[in-house]
């Protein structure tokens, strides 16, 4: 479950805020597979006459679309209203691994775009098909992509386009205990049996910390360095949500979170107990990415819908709407939403040349390492 969709069905709303060799561990919720779209809308843009009638089909995650006051909708809402061409949402239940495997055994793919990519999910993505082309240059047909942070910049083959980012961090109560502020911090005593973090083979934020891990101490130094985690009594749980749940819980005071978490809890009361972390003075940049199957039949449509992706007030709600921060360096974002989503003071993260070809050994070292203990 992705974490604004928990956080909605928790009761915590961005908008009421605002105005206001696999490692087994604990599981987490699941999603199946969704599905939206809308009535033909007479917009004022028409697409090629050379393309086929219907949708343009977006697979997804489904809390990308799948409730009212969600990005997804606002940009389906937003686009019908100028274009004839509609939006069809899809969410797989096994994400992209779904198409790696239609591609794998020559079965069509039912998308045009996915949305949700990072930087890991591309390389697998040319690791699991060494012979075989997934997505196209969907840069090549883009216009309005030169305003995309030069750090957000994933793929040297430029398939795809980042369009938000969010900054992995801990996050801490201050009522238990102080800042650790540095990942040398998190060994000593005074933080023995304090932090929540998630598997790195089956969560988005988990793997953002081990590679971030991975980043600080180097490859010769990160098993080492978790080593002294694992001894310091830290808990690795399934995915975000059962790590969160035990935050809030009171289980203990520290977890891998985002840098945008007091977007939801900011109130005089909250805030003390939602305090953001950047270790190093850092946080781990994990850029959201869309591409263009290779096999679209709607390839100057999805180009034209990513460049609307790309608009200065596209990229304000997305982010917004997403709990997230824009890709772009041109977006400005609400005052209220802006003085909660903090962004570290030194973004970092892997490149995809630094993790093609290291990030399974990598992974599953530290899987090997988590299980032995």
């Amino acid at each position: 479950m992705r974490r604004r969709n928990y956080l909605k069905t928790a009761g915590v709303g961005v908008a009421g805020v605002l105005t206001a060799g696999c490692l087994q561990v604990e599981q987490g919720d699941s999603e199946g597979t969704n599905t939206t779209s809308g009535a033909t809308t007479e917009g004022t843009t028409t697409g090629t006459t050379s393309e086929p009638d219907g949708p343009l089909r977006i697979a997804t995650y489904d809390s990308f679309f799948g409730d009212e006051g969600t990005a997804g909708r606002w940009l389906k809402e937003q686009w019908e209203a100028d274009h004839d061409t509609d939006i069809e949402y899809t969410a797989p239940s096994n994400g992209i691994n779904e198409f790696i495997q239609r591609k794998q055994q020559d079965v069509g793919i039912d998308a045009d775009l996915f949305v949700g990519l990072n930087t890991p999910d591309l390389v697998r993505v040319d690791e699991s098909l060494p012979d075989k082309d997934l997505f196209d240059d969907l840069r090549a047909d883009l216009t309005n992509d030169d305003d995309v942070k030069e750090s957000l910049e994933v793929d040297p083959e430029n398939r795809v386009v980042a369009y938000d980012t969010g900054y992995i961090t801990p996050v801490y109560d201050s009522t238990d205990v102080d800042n650790p502020e540095t990942f040398d911090a998190l060994l000593e005593p005074e933080y023995e049996g304090t932090l929540l973090a998630q598997n790195a083979q089956s969560s988005d934020p988990g793997l953002a910390f081990l590679l971030w891990t991975i980043h600080e101490k180097g490859t010769d130094g990160y098993l080492d360095y978790w080593e002294g985690l694992l001894e310091n009594d830290v808990r690795v749980l399934d995915d975000w949500q059962p790590a969160y749940d035990a935050f809030l819980a009171g289980e203990r005071p520290i977890v891998v979170s985002y840098s945008t978490d007091q977007v939801y809890y900011n109130s005089e009361e909250e805030l003390p107990h939602h305090q953001i972390s950047f270790l190093n003075d850092q946080g781990y940049a994990n850029p959201e990415t869309v591409g263009r199957f290779a096999d679209s039949d709607r390839a100057e449509t999805a180009a034209e819908f990513v460049d609307f992706v790309l608009t200065d007030e596209a990229q304000a709600n997305v982010a917004r709407l997403n709990v997230q921060i824009p890709a772009t360096t041109t977006a400005s974002l609400p005052e209220g939403y802006a003085e909660y989503a903090k962004e570290p003071p030194e973004p970092v993260t892997f490149t995809y040349e630094e993790l093609a070809g290291n990030l399974d050994e990598w992974t599953e070292s530290w899987a090997q390492l988590v299980a032995s203990n």
